[in-house]
């Protein structure tokens, strides 16, 4: 049968979004997993069977059962699921527009260009290693299994620093340029020792001398989400509320993570503020939607949970996914339909594979 056409579903009210997916769910009963990420919106995230962080949520994908992993996250996301899971299983992105503004800030010809140009200057494959953050399409770690390199997380990220410069001289770190500079501030390293490798520019804007004497070299990457978060947000805050803890993702900018009492991924913000002591109060530098839903689940224990910026700062292209897509893709499956699958190539996932195999071995 024919796939049914997204135009259907358009002008959808919520409610009957919600009642088509609530039976469809339970016509499709354990054919079917919906993941749901920690910065999707309220309205589609109450209908994750599992939730967590992007490599949370793949990791299990790799261990069920369901023919049909519906990922309610961006495409680099459900890339990594598809490569976790069996080939018998089929990865769904509810709306394939759900991408991220911080892993298109690096791409293979970019990347591959300055791999070629560190080149010209150094012995890039004996001195530089490659580190992709998971924030990132599959063919980048797929480059970086093929130098040498690996893949790291919010988490994992200094372990996997730590281990890159054991192995070589100089670590090219993209596409997120702060998560780079925080974990290798927090390990020690100098700022002085770290310079930004514009994509934009030949040489990546940097002279011969510069590049020689650089360890890390941070690509010119950042989320749209966390570099709106500003260090006099917090010195406000302070102000008022002096006895208030002030928690960052990495994915911050250098200045705001200083100025922050504890830093960490997503997961490590939910628990830290769930595990303080009751009464709390909290400003925290992530998504909206996390911290609104952190707020709610923590005010029975009379925590205060605050976003950091006095502006909405949510995930636009998260926010892609949505009721009508989500209907949609579950109605399709109910006519033995799937749409939307992401399926990375198999040379790619090869490759792809060997870094983060690499990743798990060190964290």
């Amino acid at each position: 049968m024919a796939a049914i056409p997204f135009s259907s579903y358009e002008a959808l009210k919520d409610e009957e979004c919600e009642q088509r997916i609530r039976d469809a769910r339970a016509a499709l009963k354990d054919n079917v997993l919906i993941l749901g990420h920690h910065y999707q919106r309220e309205a589609v995230y109450q209908f994750a069977d599992q939730t967590g962080d992007s490599l949370q949520l793949s990791r299990l994908a790799s261990k069920a059962k369901a023919p049909y992993i519906v990922f309610c996250g961006v495409h680099f996301m459900a890339e990594v699921a598809d490569m976790l899971t069996a080939t018998s299983q089929k990865v769904i992105l509810p709306d394939l527009a759900a991408g991220c503004s911080m892993a298109d800030m690096a791409n293979l010809v970019t990347v591959e260009r300055a791999w070629k140009e560190l080149n010209e200057v150094l012995k890039a494959d004996e001195v530089v290693l490659p580190i992709t953050y998971i924030n990132s399409a599959a063919d980048l770690k797929a480059f970086c299994g093929r130098h040498g390199g690996t893949v790291c997380t919010s988490t994992n990220a200094q372990a996997v620093l730590t281990w890159a410069l054991a192995e070589r001289q100089k670590v090219l770190f993209f596409p997120d340029q702060h998560l780079g500079r925080n974990t290798a501030v927090r390990m020690g390293i100098p700022l002085e020792d770290m310079v930004v490798w514009n994509y934009t520019q030949p040489m990546g804007g940097l002279t011969p001398e510069k590049i020689k004497k650089a360890r890390i070299f941070l690509w010119q990457g950042h989320c749209s989400v966390h570099q709106l978060f500003l260090p006099e947000h917090i010195q406000r805050y302070k102000q008022k509320y002096p006895d208030a803890k002030v928690i960052s993702h990495p994915e911050c900018s250098y200045e705001v993570c200083e100025l922050s009492d504890a830093i960490g991924s997503t997961d490590f913000i939910i628990r830290t503020v769930k595990q303080s002591p009751k009464g709390s109060r909290w400003l925290v530098g992530t998504e909206l939607n996390l911290v609104s839903r952190l707020a709610k689940e923590v005010l029975p224990e009379e925590k205060i949970v605050d976003f950091m910026a006095p502006m909405v700062c949510q995930c636009s292209t998260m926010y892609r996914i949505d009721l009508p897509h989500l209907a949609w893709v579950l109605d399709n499956l109910l006519e033995s339909n799937v749409v939307n699958q992401i399926i990375v190539p198999e040379a790619v996932q090869k490759e792809a594979l060997l870094a983060l195999d690499r990743m798990y071995q060190i964290s």
